[in-house]
């Protein structure tokens, strides 16, 4: 989580009428002007930033930090996913998987089959390494049945959406969870039964609803482009699962432990956890897997280590945008949190005297609106509504309840200032009108059910 922005410079409801200035004129410089991406946002950052009554001396730093924050979580996952897919593909093993799938699952049950498969990987993987990994596969499942890429796509990044913001051992269940003081493993089972149906209902059934509606063509950027030659002589499917599999199970282990560290069974200060939680991180996990996958499906199958690098290298350039755009779009989310923006919102309806369940949902959701990081949203908003539960007297599944509650709001509609949006939308190859009306759409939808489900089992246990 970020340091504590800065005493706010302007009242609530100035900083807010600027963030709205803000995401509005984003869309229209962006939708209308057709403004470079990367160029508007940093634009923008900037007039907010002054906007809001950042010190001047700061402003500049409060760019660079959050586009740094961005970048040094993304960047190596995005450089080194892009790496392992371009492996995976122009070896013609994506094909042969992909082939293998269709072949086990059936044509009409393709997405199903995807979108299981990410829920299984996005256990123990964060959203963004997860979707990088499994990009190959979707494009060639894709490429082959026809139909548009969102059929395909939604259900799979849905799947590590609802992965990634409801189930520990990812960050922001974990914290909320120790903040709530409730029970991992009650939120771990909670967290399950409810990411499922959500999955089903909102990503599954919406996927093949939308893809039928708008038609989005796969893009070539894992693939190197139309030209690059394929290998004629493809790797097994199993082959390129135990790849995947790899990091997979790396990051799995280091995800354990975390998770029994947070139910007390490891001192996390000990130094033998420290070493095999920095072993175990995704970008090492990733790295593993690149350098594997380099002999694998490279060397060991008869091309020379130069047209490897090549290879490797090749993978580098067409991802060179969505890094930059969406390390800019961490930038704006790092320049309303600064501002203070966040806070002011969430302090102005803790006060509206909410039930305390509605509350936790509320605060998550207008925090995740105002400042994009949904780790960020669901962290501050438990903490905020902390005191509150425990006053109540909630224990066991109450609490579990509000946890879940609190991770729904973080995950609604993800914008312009949300990293993970411009993530989506570009390697997808979606303008922005399209990623609002499909990528926004799904994260409310899983937001919105998300939260039906943990009221029921809050109101009836």
């Amino acid at each position: 989580m970020p340091p504590a922005a800065a005493t706010p410079a302007l009242g609530a409801g100035p900083l807010l009428l600027i963030a709205a200035c803000a995401i509005v004129a984003l869309l229209v410089l962006i939708m209308r002007f057709r403004m470079h991406a990367f160029l508007a946002l940093i634009l923008v950052s900037l007039l907010t930033a002054f906007a809001a009554g950042i010190a001047p001396e700061k402003v500049v730093k409060t760019l660079t930090d959050g586009f740094g924050q961005t970048l040094g979580t993304v960047a190596l996952l995005v450089g080194l996913g892009a790496m392992l897919g371009r492996l995976v593909e122009v070896s013609g093993g994506a094909q042969a998987l992909a082939d293998d799938l269709i072949k086990l699952f059936g044509e009409k049950r393709a997405p199903l089959a995807l979108g299981v498969a990410s829920l299984i990987f996005g256990f123990p993987i964060f959203f963004d390494a997860g979707l990088v990994v499994m990009l190959p596969i979707i494009f060639s499942v894709a490429k082959r049945l026809g139909g548009g890429l969102l059929r395909y796509g939604i259900p799979a990044a849905g799947a590590f959406s609802v992965m990634h913001v409801f189930v520990p051992p990812h960050p922001g269940p974990v914290a909320a969870t120790e903040l709530i003081k409730s029970d991992i493993g009650l939120v771990t089972l909670l967290g399950l039964l409810v990411a499922i149906p959500t999955w089903y209902v909102t990503s599954y059934l919406f996927g093949l609803w939308i893809g039928k509606r708008i038609e989005v063509k796969v893009p070539e950027i894992l693939a190197g482009g139309p030209q690059a030659a394929r290998d004629p002589n493809p790797p097994k499917s199993s082959t390129v699962i135990l790849l995947l599999l790899l990091p997979l199970a790396i990051i799995f282990v280091n995800t354990g432990l975390d998770f029994l560290a947070a139910a007390g069974v490891f001192e996390r200060k000990a130094q033998w956890f420290q070493v095999a939680r920095g072993l175990g991180s995704t970008p090492i996990a990733l790295l593993v897997a690149v350098l594997v996958g380099s002999y694998v499906l490279g060397t060991g199958r008869g091309r020379s280590r130069i047209e490897v690098e090549k290879l490797l290298d090749g993978a580098l350039g067409p991802i060179c945008a969505i890094t930059l755009i969406t390390g800019a779009g961490g930038m704006f989310g790092g320049v309303l949190r600064e501002s203070g923006i966040g806070a002011a919102l969430s302090h102005t309806l803790n006060d509206l005297g909410l039930h305390v369940f509605v509350a936790a949902y509320v605060i998550a959701a207008a925090l995740r609106v105002a400042q994009g990081s949904a780790t960020v949203a669901l962290i501050t908003a438990a903490g905020l509504v902390q005191p509150a539960v425990a006053a109540a007297g909630y224990e066991g599944t109450d609490r579990a309840a509000i946890v879940i509650a609190l991770a729904a709001g973080s995950v609604i509609a993800s914008h312009v200032n949300d990293s993970g949006f411009w993530l989506v939308g570009r390697f997808y190859d979606m303008d922005l009108k399209t990623t609002l009306k499909t990528w926004t759409v799904l994260e409310t939808l899983i937001s919105v059910m998300g939260f039906a489900l943990a009221g029921a089992v809050f109101v009836i246990f």
